[in-house]
């Protein structure tokens, strides 16, 4: 689901072989960075021309906007959430299970259909335009994301597919998928994720049908923009959607966490500024909390041909709600492929109870690095995607510990903690050393840095 973006809060350089499914050709030296059918991530047979990326079958030109990394290219096609068993899999399991039994259409039927096989690849004007989202939008920055090219990228949220859909005529749908973003790096961050994106539309009578003297309310009126309500909804339409909202989304938690939890609501934006936002979910004691969530942007709704509907909309971080079910301590988890991980959640039926015995914990390696930085340009992000390629998911964390600006040369200098921790085995001094030193020199040659090694 995409972001509130305002509210934003949940991401190239060595030359890691690339797996045999990824071509990439000719990249610039400069470059910074329920239809259930399988999606496939076999490519073209011809041979891509120069200075493009094959991928899923189609090559992209790459251009000035071009920052994809092998390491990130390498994660398309995996399709967690497609993995049977896997606890990705199991947590998408878990939830259309519980909307296919919980909402029923007029001939008993699921009221929402499942998309869960859908091309990460995606155009600029999925992402952002068809959100609302403006052209000079903060979210918009390679900094954040992962382009092919200016055209296409590499979806950041599930809400890509939002317009589209609506738009092909369904008014309840759940969309599933691998989603990318550059982003800090500890563990609970990961630059591919995966999330669940759930839309329903109402009619007047859908609305209003069980309401009392509900034949004379409307869903649409020309007033005012206000805190609590868009400037062409009637309050008694967006009262009920928000209504209807939390009661999905409380159902769903509680029927996924237990009959005893509370689910508190915070920052709740009727209307928001954007036809996006994130629910977050922490535990808080005995509360669950849900942050950010509203009515759809009535724009986005008459644009994709609902004009004569109102709806909502919400997004669920599948690795956030299986860290908190199964109670798994880092994301990276979810990318091995040891059997003492995977075997765990083979289990006869989606419902059983699973609680994640811990592997051995291997001890971290811990090792600084400290430059300065080579212009205004230069942000986390291009640090954190570079450490992450060359170490690859040996990185359990990267911790910014100190900026210092010179009083006289006003450069600033960043010094970075890296944590290195194998999931599966005990590393060595030396071949954490080697892969520092590679980090050291990649930073010094591609981003321009200034070492102080």
């Amino acid at each position: 689901m995409a972001m509130l973006w305002k509210f934003m809060r949940v991401a190239k350089y060595s030359k890691t072989a690339l797996s045999p499914k990824i071509k990439v050709r000719g990249i610039p030296t400069s470059s910074r960075h329920s239809s259930s059918k399988s999606v496939t991530s076999d490519f073209a047979a011809s041979t891509p021309c120069l200075n493009t990326v094959e991928l899923l079958g189609k090559a992209y030109p790459q251009d000035d906007f071009s920052n994809v990394t092998e390491k990130i290219l390498s994660k398309v096609g995996k399709n967690l959430h497609n993995k049977k068993h896997h606890p990705l899999w199991l947590i998408k399991e878990r939830v259309k299970d519980h909307f296919y039994k919980q909402y029923a259409g007029r001939r008993g039927t699921p009221l929402f259909s499942v998309y869960d096989a859908l091309s990460p690849v995606v155009t600029v004007q999925q992402n952002f335009d068809s959100l609302l989202i403006p052209p000079n939008h903060t979210s918009r920055r390679k900094e954040d994301n992962y382009y092919l090219n200016r055209d296409h990228m590499l979806r950041a949220h599930t809400s890509a597919h939002q317009w589209d859909l609506i738009h092909s005529g369904l008014d309840a749908f759940l969309a599933v998928g691998d989603v990318y973003r550059r982003d800090t790096i500890d563990n609970t961050h990961y630059p591919v994720f995966h999330q669940m994106e759930g839309v329903r539309l109402f009619s007047c009578h859908e609305l209003f049908s069980n309401i009392n003297d509900g034949e004379g309310l409307q869903l649409f009126e020309r007033g005012h923009r206000t805190a609590h309500k868009q400037e062409c909804h009637t309050m008694e339409a967006v009262r009920l959607v928000e209504f209807n909202l939390k009661q999905v989304l409380t159902k769903l938690m509680t029927h996924l966490f237990g009959d005893g939890l509370q689910v508190r609501w915070v920052d709740c934006y009727f209307p928001f500024t954007h036809p996006s936002f994130e629910m977050e979910i922490n535990f808080q004691g005995e509360w669950l909390e849900v942050l950010g969530c509203g009515v759809m942007e009535q724009q986005l709704v008459n644009s994709a041909g609902a004009q004569e509907k109102i709806g909502w909309a919400f997004g669920l971080g599948l690795e956030r709600l299986a860290m908190i079910l199964y109670d798994i301590p880092d994301i990276r988890l979810f990318w091995s492929e040891d059997e003492r991980f995977l075997k765990q959640f083979v289990v006869p039926h989606i419902w059983q109870k699973i609680k994640f015995q811990p592997l051995s914990r291997y001890p971290p390696l811990i090792n600084d690095i400290s430059f300065w930085l080579p212009s205004e340009t230069y942000s986390k992000n291009d640090f954190y995607d570079l450490a992450r390629t060359v170490g690859g998911d040996l990185i359990e964390k990267v911790i910014l510990m100190d900026e210092f600006t010179h009083p006289k040369t006003k450069k600033v200098s960043h010094c970075y903690r890296i944590v290195y921790r194998h999931t599966e085995r005990t590393l060595t001094q030396e071949e954490v050393h080697r892969i520092h030193q590679a980090i050291e020199e990649s930073a010094v040659r591609e981003l321009g840095v200034e070492g102080r090694f």
